[in-house]
């Protein structure tokens, strides 16, 4: 009859050859190719769309608001020197 603790190693033996086998199968499945494979042809397609990135658009958006309220400062000076 075997020991408490032989049992508890032979279990956790299996259990590790098993998650090792399941992680080999995982790596090794046509699904990892696929997303692979997905993901070259969407960023050859967003590269043909001329997309910005957030960072860029968020950039751009900081520089029109200044823009703005210095159009804005421009447009009360004018309109103040018309009054005179």
């Amino acid at each position: 009859m075997q020991k408490p603790g032989e049992i508890l190693e032979q279990i956790q033996r299996i259990a590790s050859n098993v998650q090792n086998k399941v992680g080999d199968a995982i790596r090794n499945s046509p699904a990892q190719e696929i997303e692979k494979n997905v993901r070259a042809m969407m960023s050859q397609g967003f590269q043909k769309m001329d997309l910005v990135t957030r960072e860029e658009f968020e950039l751009q958006s900081r520089v029109l608001s200044k823009t703005r309220e210095k159009l804005e400062a421009l447009e009360a000076k004018v309109a103040a020197l018309e009054k005179s």
